[in-house]
């Protein structure tokens, strides 16, 4: 199994830390407020543990689980301490009206993130066309895109773990597409499902 930080103290934090705790992972909290990140890893039980803002994750996986416009400077922020992790931003750079990207078409928010990230980091796009809802009772279908094999196959280890199917898009150029399809999954809960409790998947046709 995998050892994970999170970074990060809300809703999705918590979905994902209690999936990962139930795997058989090793959870760890870390949040600028540390009492937030204590009463998560209290609420999440299965050992979870807490660590200091800015400091080295213990986990081989760093979750950024921040709005998207807190991602990035967040990984300035802890800068060479996540030397070495696989880095995974689930992040959805929406604009104000939902309906499209915040911003430019050349890039993705993972994309920026390689761009500072520390050498002999890893960085993977995962997770971010999967409601909450439904990571927290479903088995969705989690596309993964990234450049660093290795960083993929980890994160594609621990998705398993938590009884889902990862599905590799490609580079970490594909991280931009997935953000689009982020996109697509509000328009269909706005409009075409008008509910959360749904995920967009690959279904397979028998031979």
């Amino acid at each position: 199994m995998s050892s994970i930080s999170i970074i990060g103290t809300g809703n999705m934090a918590r979905t994902l830390g209690a999936r990962a705790i139930a795997g058989g992972n090793t959870v760890q909290v870390m949040g600028r407020d540390r009492s937030k990140a204590a009463d998560l890893a209290t609420t999440l039980g299965g050992g979870a543990t807490t660590g200091e803002w800015g400091t080295v994750p213990a986990g081989d996986i760093v979750i950024v689980a921040l709005l998207h416009d807190g991602v990035v400077p967040a990984v300035v922020q802890y800068g060479d301490a996540l030397a070495g992790k696989v880095i995974v931003d689930i992040s959805n750079p929406f604009n104000a009206t939902f309906d499209g990207l915040a911003h430019s078409e050349e890039t993705s928010i993972a994309q920026e993130v390689a761009k500072v990230a520390p050498a002999g980091a890893g960085v993977v796009k995962a997770f971010n066309t999967v409601f909450r809802q439904v990571l927290d009772k479903g088995r969705p279908d989690v596309f993964v895109a990234g450049d660093d094999v290795q960083a993929k196959a980890q994160v594609e280890a621990f998705v398993k773990s938590l009884g889902m199917r990862p599905l590799d898009v490609g580079g970490l150029t594909m991280a931009h597409r997935l953000e689009g399809a982020g996109v697509v999954t509000v328009g269909l809960a706005n409009h075409g499902m008008g509910h959360l409790e749904f995920t967009l998947g690959i279904t397979e046709l028998p031979v």
